[in-house]
Parts: C-alpha cells; sequence; structure tokens
C-alpha cells in the first residue's frame, strides 16, 4: 500500500497496461523484445458495518419446538427476524429467554446481509479493476517505456519525454500533471466540476 497526501489523486492514472520495450542481454540479434505488466491502482477498501433500521425488520414470535422440557410448547421465546427489503430469515430458539433468541437472531441476520453486501462490493470493485486494465492487451497500453530510445510515450494523452531512466526512478510528475489537465477539460466539456 502507497500512503500519503493524495496518493490515489496521483496513481489512479496508473491503472492499465504498462509496455516494456527492450534489447535483453541475452539478445544477440538486437532484436527489441516486448513484454507488458497490467496495473490496477484502487483507493485502499474501507470497512464497513451494516446499519439495520428496526423498521425494516419483522419480528414474529412463536413457542419453541423440540425435546421436551419445561418451557417448550408453553412460552413464545423463540424468535424468527425477516429483514423486510431482502427477505432474509433468521430465527432462533436455543435459549429459553425471548431476548436472548432474538439478540441471537439480530446476529445471524447481520451476517447473513453482511455476507450478501461483501460479496455485492467485491464484485463491484472486480469490475472496476477490469475496467482499469481493459483486457490486458497491448492495444490497452497506457504507457510504453522503450529502452533503446531512452523514450517514455503516453498514447492516451500523446505525450512523450526522452528521459527514461528518471521516470523510472519514479519521477512521473510530468505525465500525471499533463493527465490531470486532460481529466480538467473533460470534465467541462460534460459539465462536471
Amino acid at each position: 500500500a502507497v500512503k500519503g497526501e493524495d496518493v490515489y489523486g496521483k496513481l489512479k492514472f496508473e491503472s492499465g497496461v504498462h509496455r516494456v520495450q527492450r534489447v535483453p542481454a541475452t539478445e544477440t540479434q538486437g532484436r527489441i523484445h516486448t513484454s507488458v505488466a497490467s496495473i490496477v491502482v484502487m483507493p485502499e477498501a474501507e470497512e464497513f458495518d451494516i446499519q439495520l433500521d428496526m423498521n425494516d425488520i419483522r419480528k414474529d414470535l412463536f413457542m419453541s419446538s423440540g425435546p421436551g422440557g419445561q418451557s417448550v410448547n408453553t412460552t413464545y421465546s423463540a424468535v424468527r427476524l425477516t429483514h423486510i427489503p431482502t427477505g432474509i430469515v433468521a430465527q432462533c430458539q436455543d435459549q429459553k429467554s425471548q431476548l436472548k433468541n432474538f439478540d441471537k437472531a439480530l446476529g445471524v441476520l447481520r451476517s447473513r446481509i453482511f455476507e450478501i453486501e461483501l460479496a455485492k462490493k467485491n464484485e463491484a470493485e472486480g469490475a472496476i479493476r477490469k475496467g482499469m486494465i481493459g483486457g490486458g492487451d497491448r492495444s490497452d497500453k497506457i504507457r510504453t517505456y522503450n529502452y533503446p530510445q531512452g523514450r517514455v510515450t503516453d498514447p492516451r494523452i500523446g505525450y512523450t519525454v526522452h528521459n527514461l531512466p528518471s521516470v523510472m526512478d519514479g519521477n512521473i510528475d510530468d505525465f500525471v500533471e499533463q493527465l490531470r489537465l486532460v481529466e480538467s477539460a473533460e470534465r467541462l466539456k460534460v459539465g462536471v466540476a
């Protein structure tokens, strides 16, 4: 993880396929070899908690069933909770106390809803990731590092610098600035501030 001020704002443009063109030391014919690396830059996922609105939960009470005992079929201690928006149901009749059964059923309900929300979140992040790197094809490239010419080119904005060692040392501020300018211009075109 990379930490610092506005890290995501600066590095979000690095998501995609980076292409490296070089002549390996083992290449006797001097041919250029091309390699690619797919990069994904995402803000760190934040923990989230499930907030249940009790108005969205229907509470049904019923008599416990099961093998004998003094409280079975005499008190309404069993609890069934239904989350109305999702239709998820949780019930508990383990305890003699209605309150304890309610708390346990609520915990189960919260866990089930959390699992569903987490799956949705992971699916959405997966789609974002896939969108950021495209198909991983060379045609999806966002930057080319050409070692024989000492050149770095970003075809998205048609920007080239002839200082490959500096870029490889992490000096990508020129690219970030150019990409931010293009992004700002695009936002102005569509009327988004």
